[in-house]
C-alpha cells in the first residue's frame, strides 16, 4: 500500500512539473524570472565572440517577435501567442506597418519553418524576440516571463510592451 501511495504521489509531481512548465520545452530560466539572452552574433554568425554589451547600444534596425508552437497547442500556448500578437498590434502598429517590428506565429513542426526554428533555437511553444542592429549584429532571447502572466491579459500586455520598448531603445 505504501508503494502505491508513493508511486501515485510521484506521478502527480511529474504531471504537475509538466503542466507548470507551460509547454515551453527546454528553456533557460533565471531565479529572478528575467528573460535570458541566449545568443548574440554578427549577422553572418561567423563571429561567436561578439560582446553583447557593445551591440546593445547600437541602433536597432528591426525586431522580430515570434510565437513558436506545435501543430497541437494547449490553452496556455495559444494564449501566449494571442496576447503577444494583440500587444504588438495595439501598442506598436506604426512599427509593425513600417517593418521595424515583425510578428508571426510559427509552427515549428512544419518543414518550411525549419530554418527559422533552428536559427532561434526554439524547442517547443515559446515567445522569442530577435533584434537586428545597424552594425549587422543579431541577438535573440526567449522570453519565459510571459508564461507567468497569461492569467492577467493586461499585465501580460503591459509587461511585453515594456520589454519591446526597451528593445527599441537599444537596451
Amino acid at each position: 500500500m505504501r508503494n502505491r501511495s508513493f508511486f501515485g504521489l510521484l506521478m502527480l509531481a511529474i504531471a504537475a512539473c509538466i503542466i507548470i512548465s507551460g509547454c515551453t520545452g527546454d528553456t533557460e530560466t533565471t531565479l529572478s524570472g528575467n528573460t535570458t539572452l541566449t545568443t548574440t552574433a554578427t549577422a553572418d554568425e561567423t563571429n561567436p565572440a561578439t560582446d553583447a554589451t557593445n551591440t546593445e547600444t547600437q541602433a536597432i534596425q528591426k525586431i522580430e517577435v515570434f510565437h513558436f508552437h506545435g501543430t497541437n497547442q494547449c490553452y496556455s500556448c495559444k494564449t501566449v501567442g494571442e496576447y503577444a500578437e494583440e500587444t504588438v498590434k495595439t501598442y506598436f502598429s506604426d512599427e509593425l506597418n513600417s517593418g521595424k517590428i515583425v510578428f508571426d506565429h510559427i509552427n515549428a513542426e512544419l518543414p518550411e519553418n525549419k530554418e527559422r526554428t533552428i536559427k532561434y533555437g526554439a524547442t517547443g511553444s515559446s515567445l522569442w524576440i530577435g533584434v537586428y542592429r545597424a552594425d549587422g549584429s543579431f541577438s535573440k532571447e526567449e522570453n519565459t516571463n510571459v508564461w507567468y502572466k497569461i492569467k492577467n491579459k493586461q499585465d501580460y500586455m503591459n509587461y511585453l510592451k515594456q520589454v519591446l520598448e526597451q528593445k527599441l531603445e537599444g537596451n
